[in-house]
């Protein structure tokens, strides 16, 4: 094995409106979760579960995590392949099915990124890469769920 690295947080529900949880409406679904040295990140259920819409809820933030994740090892094996990436957007999309018990889990995560580079000839290599940043994120590695990718690569 290689390196280990640690990640360290503070949660925090914040959605005690004076009763706790005695009964399901009772409550705010608000949370924040602090990093040191970082802004706090404010947080609630999807508007689905009575949360606040306003707010990052646990869903987005892991479809974000999948979508920034390859985004920075798709800029590295561009970076290391001589590819010149000027412009990249991503606009990822989650499935997550729910079950009749109120459980559920995602089906599926689709990346959907639009890169632009510089280099015609690598084209192709551009495309590939793809791929091999999903193989290479550790997030998409640690999911148990299929991510997929649908890259647009433009040359300018």
């Amino acid at each position: 094995m290689g390196k280990i690295h640690h990640y360290s947080q503070k949660v925090k529900w914040t959605g005690n409106l004076g009763k706790g949880t005695s009964s399901y409406r009772d409550y705010d679904r608000e949370y924040e979760v602090e990093v040191p040295g970082k802004p706090t990140i404010q947080g609630s259920s999807d508007p689905s579960f009575l949360g606040d819409p306003g707010k990052y809820n646990p869903e987005d933030l892991l479809v974000a995590s999948l979508s920034s994740c390859h985004l920075l090892w798709y800029l590295h094996l561009c970076a290391v392949n001589k590819i010149t990436v000027t412009s990249y957007e991503d606009f990822p999309e989650g499935i997550m099915e729910e079950n009749e018990d109120g459980s559920g889990q995602f089906a599926e995560v689709t990346l959907k990124p639009k890169v632009i580079i510089l280099e015609e000839t690598k084209l192709d290599l551009a495309r590939q890469l793809h791929q091999k940043a999903n193989n290479m994120c550790f997030i998409a590695r640690s999911v148990n769920f299929k991510v997929m990718h649908k890259p647009e690569i433009i040359v300018n």
